[in-house]
């Protein structure tokens, strides 16, 4: 008889200790914490996101790359090619990181784009879904 095993951070055990930064930077003090490894993978996810490669010293293969693309005239190729990237590079940089839906919502006519991610993180409960807006 198997048994499917849900793993839990032992940093989720100890509530007043904070895991990391939050994004936005606009709390009291500049900085959010977190508190939990949920909250933690979703701000890691959208810093992610919102670095373009290059930007990180020592690190210039890092980020999404996707403010790079949006200045792009938004088609149905350039679409595709933001859904291609964003797979890929989860795939390369968070492979826990499970893609459950991925809808990229392009006005062409404004050249604005909503992309929302829901994911989840293998062998743990963690479900949620990013909403990024370039608009």
């Amino acid at each position: 008889m198997a048994t499917n095993l849900i793993r839990k951070s032992p940093l989720d055990n100890q509530p007043r200790k904070a895991i990391g930064v939050g994004i936005p930077f606009n709390a009291k003090g500049v900085f959010r914490l977190n508190y939990t490894t949920q909250d933690q993978i979703k701000s890691n996810l959208i810093n992610f996101f919102l670095t373009n490669r290059g930007e990180r010293v020592l690190n210039p293969t890092f980020g999404g790359n996707l403010r790079a693309t949006i200045f792009e005239q938004l088609s149905e190729n350039t679409i595709d090619s933001l859904e291609d990237i964003i797979r890929e590079s989860l795939s390369q940089y968070f492979p826990r990181v499970i893609v459950r839906d991925l809808q990229l919502t392009a006005d062409t006519e404004y050249n604005t784009l909503n992309i929302v991610l829901t994911y989840a993180v293998s062998q743990t409960n963690i479900e949620d879904t990013i909403n990024i807006d370039f608009s």
